[in-house]
Order: structure tokens, then C-alpha cells, then sequence
């Protein structure tokens, strides 16, 4: 029992630290594009971030209950033992903290949430079979709406980006229009900050309380998450999100910065929607995937943008590589607990140690903080790419089609003149000529003046006119 309460402590500590990854892992998704517009400066955006990701996180339960009494079978994995069960946990911790800190080390806006699944299930399917997963609450809870909630939030974002063109119009004299809304992102993204503390919290609540209902510390009559579970992960979660992922930052930066502020007004405001109602609904989703649903669907929504769909695709095999990666991660480090028992568990401790000190390490040779994260762009590649000048209004091209047409016919009226010139002077060269017939002499042009051959020769042939 005392071994089990030892890793019951290592898997709190684990989860916590997990959920202050995630905290500065999925800061970006909300406060990469105001940072970018000017609508925020850096530590401000992040600040706000921290303080409504705390309260968020006290806002419902829903999600957790589905990690602590969904996915996983506990039942049957207790058969095996809860000593078995907690360092499974600890093996899938460990799965999703290391993809967490390699793609925050790559810059790469990757999923928290399904790593930590990822490690979760593939650390189950060691240890216990596929008798551990119940791949229906997988499939309903998970899989399913990663691949709705997306297209969902692009097809709302693309409505309202519609909307927000079509209701306003250029009149704040200034290059990008609709200044206002610059305004309008503090408070959508505000939203988002919001809604990643009511879904993405719970998730480290939820993997606490299953350790705690393993161990006999909480009753399994009921998943709620105890008060100062709460407490802890949305403090952690807010501490993470204050630090800032930089790196993301600086990643996302680089698609959002010619995203313009409607646009932005518009994703935001999908995003929030969409994660907000999930949460109630008890669907755990990757805000990830929900923003940049919602930044595709925004540009495709803004005439005159052009999705970059190859930039898009690579984001979407990360998606596919982040759960079976996470899941390799988590059953390398649930074999070493099979084969090993404790010992196993001590290895993956120190293991999962030096990974974290490496990665970090690593991260300081090329340190990026809010001083440097915008300023130097990383080359990841514009998620929506807009034309240097934008094309013209309809009322625009209605204005220059008038002018053409204006145009067009002054100049069909000065040819209209020319010819009549022509045609009157042949008919009075014609008929010098017939006159001239008839007297018998030939009109006599005047000979030409002959041309100077410099600069010189002109000025004297002047002043042999003037003296003459």
C-alpha cells in the first residue's frame, strides 16, 4: 500500500506538470492573434490568458468526468492490481508530457489532448489489453468530434466572417478597414481563454481523480473531482499559460499576422463557441484543431484570401502523428512497469526526468520570449495567404467599369472628330486638285524647312530669321 500511495504522489505531480505543458503548450490558440494585430501587447495577452484559464477551470466538470470514468476501463485493470493501474497512469503521463515538450521545443501547434490520451490508451493496451479501453466512449467522446468540431467551427467561422464583411464597410479611411474590431478580438479572445480553462483544466483533474478512486482516496460512486483537485490544476494550468509558449507563439504569429481583424473577430468567436458548448456537453476536444478550424474557415469566408492547403495538410498529420506517437511513448514506459514492477516505475521517473531537463536545455541555446517571439518569424508557412493589395470592392469595380465606359467614349468621340478632320481636308485637297486641272497648272507645295543638324545651327537659322 505504501508503494501505491508513493506512486499515487508521482502521478499527481506528473499530471500537474502536464497541465502547466498544456497551459503554455495551447496559450497560442488564443492570444496568437491579437498579439499579431497590436489589439494586445505580448505580456498583457498572456496575463489575461492565465487569469480567465484559471477561471474557466471552475466553471464545470463535464469533461473531467469523461477522462476519470470514460475512456478507460478501470475495473478491469484492477483485477490486475491498483498498483498496476496507477503506473499505467504514470506511463501515459509520461507519453504525453514528452510530446508536449518536443513539439513546444519545435515550435509545432500540436494537440495536448490527445497526447494525453494517446499515452493513456497506448500505456492501457500494454498493461491490460483491449479489455482496458472502452472504444465506444473513445469514439463518442474523442474521436468523433475531432473530426466535427473542426469542420464545425470552420463552417461557423466562415458564416461570420461573411456577415462581418457584408454589415460594414470601409469607412475608417484606413488600408485594412474595420478597424474597430481589433477592439472586438479582446474580448473573443478573452472568450477563448475561457473556454480552454473549462475543457483542457479538466483533464488533469480527471487523470487525478482515477488515481485517487484506484487507490481507495475518493469513493467511485461518483467522478467529481474533489475541491482542491480543482484548485490545483486550474492554478497550474493559469501559471503555464502565464509563462507563455513563446515558440507557438512565434509559429502561429506567422499565419495569423496578415490575418485581419475581422477575420480574427470572426475565428475567435467560432472557436470560443464551439469549445464553450463541447465543455457543457461533456466532449473532450483539442483547441488546437477548433482554432485552426476556425482560422481556415475564416479565410475561406474573406474575398480575396486563399487557404494554403498544403500548409493546412501538414498541420493535419501532425494531428494523426500526435496520438499513436504519444501512445508508443506511453508503451515503452508501460513495458518497463510490466517487466519491472517499481523498479519500472522508478526508471520511467528518471527517464521522463532527463527527457524534460534535455528538451529544455536544448530550448535555451535559441531562447524565445515575448521580446523576441514576434519579431523573429519562424519559417513555418502562412496559414492563410493574402494578396500585398487586396482586390477591389464590388462598388469599386463599379466605379472603374464607369470610368472605362466614360472613357471608351470620350475617345470613340475624339476619333469620330479626327475622321471628319480627314475626311474634310482629302475632300478639300481634292478639290484644289480638280481646280487646278482645269486652269492647267500644278499647285506648288512650299519646300520644307531643312532640318538643323545641332543645337548650334538652330540657334543661328533663329537669329538669321529675327535679323532678316
Amino acid at each position: 500500500m505504501e508503494t501505491a500511495a508513493l506512486i499515487v504522489v508521482l502521478v499527481i505531480a506528473l499530471a500537474l506538470f502536464f497541465d502547466f505543458t498544456n497551459g503554455f503548450h495551447d496559450t497560442a490558440n488564443a492570444m496568437a492573434t491579437p498579439i499579431a494585430t497590436g489589439a494586445l501587447k505580448p505580456k498583457t495577452a498572456v496575463l489575461l490568458a492565465a487569469v480567465l484559464n484559471l477561471v474557466g477551470a471552475f466553471l464545470s466538470t463535464e469533461v473531467s468526468k469523461t477522462i476519470s470514468g470514460g475512456i478507460i476501463r478501470e475495473d478491469a485493470i484492477l483485477e490486475a492490481g491498483a498498483q498496476l493501474f496507477l503506473s499505467l497512469i504514470f506511463a501515459g503521463l509520461i507519453g504525453a508530457i514528452t510530446w508536449n515538450m518536443l513539439t513546444w521545443l519545435l515550435g509545432l501547434p500540436s494537440s495536448s489532448s490527445h497526447a494525453l490520451f494517446g499515452g493513456l490508451i497506448g500505456a492501457t493496451l500494454v498493461g491490460a489489453g483491449l479489455g482496458g479501453i472502452d472504444f465506444g466512449a473513445v469514439l463518442s467522446k474523442i474521436v468523433l468530434p475531432a473530426l466535427i468540431a473542426p469542420i464545425t467551427a470552420g463552417i461557423i467561422a466562415f458564416a461570420a466572417t461573411k456577415i462581418a464583411y457584408s454589415v460594414t464597410r470601409r469607412y475608417d479611411g484606413k488600408p485594412d478597414g474595420r478597424d474597430g474590431f481589433r477592439w472586438g478580438q479582446i474580448f473573443t479572445s478573452s472568450l477563448v481563454a475561457l473556454a480552454h480553462g473549462t475543457n483542457d483544466a479538466q483533464k488533469t483533474m480527471g487523470v487525478i481523480t482515477l488515481a485517487m478512486i484506484t487507490i481507495g482516496w475518493q469513493s467511485g460512486a461518483h467522478h467529481e473531482p474533489e475541491l482542491w483537485v480543482i484548485v490545483a490544476c486550474a492554478f497550474t494550468i493559469a501559471l503555464g499559460t502565464y509563462l507563455g509558449g513563446w515558440r507557438i507563439i512565434r509559429t502561429l504569429g506567422k499565419g495569423l499576422t496578415d490575418v485581419k481583424p475581422a477575420q480574427g473577430f470572426s475565428a475567435e468567436s467560432s472557436t470560443a463557441a464551439t469549445i464553450l458548448a463541447s465543455s457543457a456537453l461533456g466532449f473532450a476536444l483539442s483547441t488546437t484543431q477548433v482554432a485552426s478550424g476556425s482560422v481556415i474557415g475564416s479565410g475561406l469566408g474573406r474575398r480575396g484570401s486563399t487557404v494554403r492547403w498544403r500548409t493546412a495538410g501538414r498541420i493535419g498529420v501532425g494531428w494523426l502523428l500526435t496520438l499513436p506517437a504519444a501512445g508508443g511513448v506511453g508503451a515503452l514506459a508501460a513495458l518497463l512497469v510490466v517487466w519491472l514492477g517499481p523498479w519500472g516505475v522508478a526508471i520511467d521517473a528518471v527517464l521522463a526526468l532527463a527527457i524534460i531537463l534535455g528538451l529544455f536545455l536544448r530550448s535555451r541555446r535559441n531562447a524565445v520570449t515575448h521580446a523576441n517571439a514576434m519579431s523573429d518569424v519562424a519559417e513555418s508557412g502562412l496559414a492563410i495567404e493574402l494578396p500585398d493589395t487586396p482586390p477591389p470592392t464590388r462598388r469599386q469595380q463599379r466605379i472603374e467599369r464607369a470610368k472605362a465606359e466614360a472613357k471608351a467614349r470620350a475617345e470613340a468621340k475624339d476619333r469620330a472628330k479626327a475622321e471628319a478632320k480627314n475626311k474634310a481636308k482629302k475632300k478639300a485637297e481634292a478639290k484644289a486638285g480638280a481646280k487646278a486641272a482645269k486652269t492647267g497648272a500644278a499647285p506648288v507645295a512650299p519646300p520644307p524647312a531643312p532640318a538643323p543638324e545641332s543645337a548650334a545651327d538652330e540657334a543661328t537659322i533663329t537669329r538669321n530669321g529675327d535679323s532678316a
